[in-house]
This record gives structure tokens, C-alpha cells and sequence, in this order.
């Protein structure tokens, strides 16, 4: 059975971007504009100021986010890549670890135990990336 319920979280860092560049440049091009104007300058010369300040915006908002989500791309690559020789080289130390993970969430150690045995035998890294790392595949 699919889960039906639609929830606003998981696109909340696509809407925070969005409302920190829509706000950045928002107040830059303002900014820049009441600057040029404040100089003197014609109409002309205030319009192609803004229009240039809101064009070198938009590609340093694009190219920030592009870095930004690339480097976290590249973080999660190397941690996954991390976890899973641990999971091949102490596999007792990183179910021990699992498990812990879920006495602390509040499970039972017994029961901690069990979830954890069955979610390594169903998949391991997973299981570390999402409840170790904090990584989903969303």
C-alpha cells in the first residue's frame, strides 16, 4: 500500500533557495539601483544597472547553489563510501552502533537489537545512511 499523504516538508530546502535568492535579490538589485540613481545617473543608465546587477545575481545565486549542493553531494558520497568498509571490516562494532541508535530513539535494547539485525540483513548501508547519517534517499 503506496502512503498517500502529502507532506510540504520534504521541499522545504528548494523553497528556502528559493526564498533567500528571491529575498537577495530583491534587496541587491533595490540596493544597487537606489545607489546608481542616488549618483545622479539618467533613467538609462539606472535600468541597465539594475537590469546587469539583477543578471550577475541570478548567476552567483545559481552557481552558490550548485556548489553548495555539490560539495554536500560529494560529502555524502565520501561518508557513504566511509560506512560501508566499516560495514565490511567491523560489521559486530557497526550493528552494536546501529542498535544503539535506536535504544537512544527509545526501542527497547531487545527489540533495538532485533530491528537492527533485520534492517543489516535487509540493507546495511541504508540502514547506517539513513538512521547514522541522517542521508535518505529523498
Amino acid at each position: 500500500m503506496r502512503h498517500s499523504e502529502g507532506h510540504k516538508t520534504q521541499r522545504i530546502g528548494w523553497l528556502r533557495a528559493a526564498v533567500l535568492g528571491a529575498n537577495d535579490g530583491i534587496v541587491s538589485t533595490a540596493s544597487l539601483v537606489l545607489g546608481v540613481a542616488a549618483a545622479g545617473a539618467d533613467a538609462k543608465g539606472i535600468l541597465v544597472a539594475g537590469v546587469a546587477g539583477l543578471v550577475a545575481g541570478a548567476m552567483s545565486m545559481a552557481a552558490g547553489e550548485y556548489v553548495s549542493v555539490s560539495s554536500q553531494a560529494d560529502t555524502e558520497r565520501a561518508d557513504l563510501a566511509r560506512e560501508k568498509m566499516e560495514l565490511a571490516t567491523q560489521p559486530v562494532q557497526e550493528l552494536a552502533e546501529l542498535t544503539a541508535i535506536y535504544v537512544r530513539r527509545g526501542l527497547e535494547p531487545a527489540l533495538a537489537a532485533t530491528v537492527a539485525s533485520q534492517l543489516t540483513q535487509h540493507d546495511a548501508l541504508g540502514a547506517h545512511a539513513r538512521d547514522e547519517l541522517g542521508i535518505s534517499d529523498s
